[in-house]
């Protein structure tokens, strides 16, 4: 069995958090190395993008947080075997990882600049993604994006829908999903009640 050593911010949320709940539902041991934002300054430079999360695969890096979570996610049997539902699957992890981009961009603003732009957000393009996510879930029949069962993409949205409705984000309203994606909502608290991400933040106590 290889080892695995997985770099990420030390919360319990954004890019790694997928990974780290289906490393937990494999059963796969894995060295959650969970970092300060102050240590990341220090070891960006020796990360191949400058970015997290990274993966180390018996010492070798690999990164990319949707590529990861597929490589695990086939491990824990939380990514689909069918090409057309694989291709749901990634649509909605794609769709994730713009509207994190989004976000992404009105970190660091100045106070005067990040009420207009969080708002500016919320109205429109937060607005367009979760409609759209949305209506993908509906397309895989309400209660899963893909595959009728909990995937990857399922635990992606459910700790991007979570971060939203936690308060975290300044200027973005907690009722946004509920309001705009009454259907995500409902999924973001079926996904917090399945077994294995109970046992996961179980564990993590």
């Amino acid at each position: 069995m290889p080892s695995y050593k997985l770099t990420y911010f030390d919360i319990d949320g954004g890019r790694a958090e997928p990974i780290r709940i289906a490393f937990h539902a494999a059963g796969i041991a894995f060295e959650d190395n969970r970092i300060s934002f102050a240590e990341f300054g220090e070891m960006r430079s020796t990360t191949r993008f400058n970015s997290v999360p990274v993966l180390e695969i018996d010492g070798a890096q690999v990164t990319q947080s949707n590529a990861l979570s597929r490589y695990i996610g086939k491990m824990a049997g939380l990514y689909p075997d069918d090409d057309l539902q694989a291709l749901y699957c990634d649509e909605v992890l794609g769709a994730l990882e713009d509207l994190s981009n989004r976000i992404g961009r009105t970190f660091g603003l100045p106070e005067a600049e990040l009420k207009p732009a969080r708002e500016e957000l919320v109205d429109g393009w937060m607005s367009t993604f979760l409609r759209g996510l949305d209506q993908l879930l509906i397309r895989g029949g309400g209660r899963y994006f893909a595959d009728s069962q909990l995937t990857i993409a399922d635990l992606r949205a459910f700790v991007q829908t979570r971060s939203l409705c936690s308060g975290i984000l300044d200027y973005v309203p907690t009722d946004i999903v509920q309001r705009v994606s009454p259907g995500l909502f409902d999924h973001m608290e079926r996904v917090n009640g399945d077994r294995r991400v109970v046992a996961y933040y179980r564990d993590r106590r």
